[in-house]
């Protein structure tokens, strides 16, 4: 059976470079004998993988010197815990800005644990935007500012950072490794891996030095970040498969041309499909403007009973996972790095297809 074009919001498609070396490597990785899955997170072998994936994710990104980078679990959600209870130590304030279901859910979870505000939100109109920020409603005081960089459902992205005074924290699991970030502009960078880095399993936290060290006397051991950064990501068995992946693509984004390359290649696929529904007249995209995503596109018919036509017909034609969250409906193409921009023109050829039988 030949592969589909997996248009999924994650997990995602991985780089078929990256999924041949793991299967090739999967007995026996490089003259060990074993498996990566099989190998203990103790041994030398493996520390080496977890440093070479350290090194390459730093170059890559231009991490400077003074973040750590951590290898974790539990997913983007359990960082909207850790967040609080380690950065929300000093006025115990934070701001934030609701820009979908997960910059919604990091508000909420954050308001547990201290005093949690949504300085703006785009929920007037499905988060099919970006807010603008009035500064007089930002606390100059909040020990930190959080936003979601990229909106997975909404097919909505910061185009421009927002000029804050205090420590920027943002859930970048729909969109790093996609174009070049300033990360010295982020006290923290978070995200889970299954979209643009690897399997599901791997969180990736990037943090200033400065924000480790405060965290709340009530803050379990495995959510304090000193803990993971004092053990170079060992103090439990980190997610070593996921991690090894990381490596391979990582190796696949270099190979690629870094994250200049990245950008180019995916504006390039982005347009194909945005051109497309921009003249179409059966489809419609439901963000407009500066603020759509490189990463995901979600776009509709206006009927109901036509979208799952849509979705039905394209899995049988080998375009799969089309269908829109749950929250919102319609259609999503998700068009991560690996996805192939003949994976984009196809599925624009199968679309105008579609509109000629079906308008």
């Amino acid at each position: 059976m030949s592969r589909v074009y997996n248009f999924s919001a994650g997990p995602a498609m991985l780089p078929e470079k990256v999924l041949e070396t793991a299967a090739a490597e999967m007995l026996d990785y490089k003259g060990t004998g074993e498996s990566v899955m099989e190998m203990s997170h103790r041994s030398k072998e493996y520390q080496a993988i977890i440093d070479e994936t350290e090194a390459l994710l730093r170059e890559i990104m231009s991490i400077p010197d003074n973040y750590k980078v951590l290898f974790l679990q539990g997913g983007a959600s359990t960082q909207f815990a850790m967040i609080p209870l380690n950065l929300m130590t000093g006025s115990g304030k934070a701001d934030f800005v609701i820009t979908g279901q997960w910059a919604n859910k990091a508000y909420q979870e954050a308001a547990r644990y201290g005093d949690a505000k949504a300085v703006a939100s785009s929920k007037d109109k499905t988060f099919s935007y970006i807010p603008e920020i009035d500064k007089n409603e930002c606390r100059a005081d909040a020990d930190y500012f959080h936003i979601c960089l990229n909106n997975t459902i909404y097919g909505t992205k910061w185009a421009e950072l927002p000029e804050v005074s205090v420590p920027l924290v943002a859930d970048m699991s729909s969109c790093i490794l996609s174009e070049p970030v300033d990360v010295s502009k982020f006290a923290m960078i978070y995200a889970g891996a299954q979209k643009n880095m690897g399997p599901a399993g791997l969180t990736v936290v990037i943090i200033r030095d400065d924000m480790i060290g405060h965290a709340k006397d009530i803050t379990p051991t495995m959510l304090n970040y000193q803990i993971h950064a004092d053990n170079g990501s060992m103090y439990n068995t980190p997610p070593t498969y996921s991690i090894y992946i990381l490596k391979l693509v990582l190796e696949w984004v270099k190979e690629m041309g870094g994250l200049e390359a990245m950008k180019a290649h995916n504006e390039k696929k982005a347009a194909i499909i945005y051109d497309f529904l921009d003249n179409s007249k059966l489809f419609k995209a439901t963000v407009q403007g500066k603020d759509r995503s490189l990463m995901n596109i979600p776009f509709v018919t206006g009927n109901e009973e036509l979208d799952a036509k849509f979705v039905s017909e394209a899995k049988k034609a080998g375009f799969i996972n089309l269908k829109g969250h749950r929250s919102v409906g319609g259609m999503r193409a998700s068009v991560y790095n690996a996805m192939p921009i003949e994976g984009c023109e196809k599925l624009v050829a199968f679309m105008k297809k579609f509109e000629e039988e079906n308008s």
